[in-house]
């Protein structure tokens, strides 16, 4: 596929309430949501570990990135066509893995999906307006302890060795942060439509 987007527009699930941005500019981030039973285990054993951004499970597409209001229509346009080209996935979480000593995290490692998550998140920030500097290569994982005492850090690491799931990717969400709540969803892109 050409990165277009076939009769008009993707299926996508607006979760915004109909709420329009207000400032100048918007945090937005693009994530694979991690489904239940596993999102809320995950999600609990990182706020087990006293990490305060216990944010709900997710893989990572594009991080935090800060950008002008009015550009969120051509971003969300980008991510419709991003999603159209790309077809869904199976997605297969299994053990933990870290990024310590360069930086104190423990995530759950994705065993199956690496590459599709790859393509996604490239296809992504190929978008006008959503270059951001990287300090690290991009790594498809599920972050489920960061920045916490090292005893919490290696108490999950070893909880999780034997984690493992598999599903069906068949969507990605944008989030927005305006600095004065939580990150909300705010659209599904549904892959393949």
């Amino acid at each position: 596929m050409d990165g277009s987007v076939v009769g008009g527009a993707a299926r996508s699930v607006d979760r915004s309430g109909g709420v329009p941005p207000t400032g100048d500019t918007i945090q937005i981030g693009i994530a694979v949501d991690i489904p239940e039973p596993w999102g809320a285990q995950l999600t609990r054993r990182r706020v087990e570990a006293g990490d305060p951004l216990a944010v709900p499970a997710h893989v990572t597409l594009l991080g935090p990135t800060e950008i002008r209001t009015a550009n969120l229509p051509a971003v969300e346009q980008h991510l419709a066509a991003v999603a159209a080209a790309h077809l869904p996935f199976t997605l297969h979480l299994r053990g933990t893995g870290t990024f310590r000593p360069v930086t104190q995290v423990v995530f759950v490692a994705v065993a199956a999906g690496i590459s599709e998550c790859e393509l996604l998140a490239a296809a992504i920030a190929a978008a006008p307006g959503l270059h951001r500097e990287l300090r690290f290569p991009y790594h498809p994982h599920v972050t489920v302890a960061q920045d916490v005492a090292p005893e919490a850090l290696d108490k999950v690491y070893e909880d999780l060795a034997d984690f493992s799931a598999m599903f069906e990717v068949d969507a990605f969400t944008l989030f927005s942060h305006s600095g004065q709540a939580r990150w909300q969803p705010r659209r599904d892109f549904c892959l393949g439509d």
